[in-house]
């Protein structure tokens, strides 16, 4: 690396300092504190890896955590027995029983994602709970397990203060226009086209 002349260090700070105040004075502006409503949808991965990254932060604070598989009960999830360690601070409830393609069975479908949506409304009503991650919810919604419009109403009435993260492909519309933040994952490229496994630590 060349070296940097007085002049370029004075120009940068300049730069830096102005930067500095215009985001300073746009932090000083936000003064609302709420619970949220978080969507994580998209092709691409990462999409309910991020919501356990939500749920380390809250840990991390010293709060209790939620969780509800709605599709991937079935599979063993080493998130959950990292979670494990956090004691009772960890609500985890597996409640699905694979994808619909494996069940092939409609009606048992709907009836897991019924018990599974259940429990995911005892969980956000427990006021000891700060984050509640409804895992796979966008796919049982995408299938019509659920009523959208119930769950969206119920999500949008949720308790002050009690974060809620929806992941799942194609999420839908009226989730996303209630939720505050939603973020969609893009596939750019994936190992799988490539010829490779599911392995430990990157998707189990």
């Amino acid at each position: 690396m060349s070296e940097i002349s007085e002049e370029e260090a004075a120009r940068h700070r300049a730069k830096m300092e102005k930067r500095k105040a215009v985001q300073d004075a746009e932090v000083a502006q936000k003064s609302v504190e709420k619970g949220l409503l978080i969507v994580h949808t998209g092709a691409g991965k990462g999409k309910s890896t991020a919501a356990f990254g939500l749920a380390l932060r809250v840990l991390g604070h010293g709060g209790r955590v939620g969780v509800v598989q709605f599709i991937k009960g079935a599979w063993h999830s080493a998130e959950r027995d990292a979670l494990k360690t956090f004691g009772d601070r960890v609500e985890w409830h597996a409640m699905g029983e694979g994808f619909t393609w494996e069940t092939q069975d409609l009606a048992r479908d709907i009836a897991a994602a019924g018990r599974a949506w259940e429990k995911a409304r005892e969980l956000m009503a427990d006021e000891s709970i700060g984050l509640v991650i409804l895992d796979e919810l966008n796919i049982a919604l995408r299938y019509d397990y659920l009523p959208v419009e119930d769950v969206v109403a119920v999500l949008a009435a949720r308790r002050v203060g009690l974060h809620v993260v929806v992941t799942g492909r194609n999420a839908k519309p009226a989730l996303i226009e209630t939720a505050d933040l939603v973020t969609e994952m893009s596939l750019v490229k994936h190992h799988f086209k490539a010829g490779v496994k599911a392995q430990k630590g990157i998707e189990f």
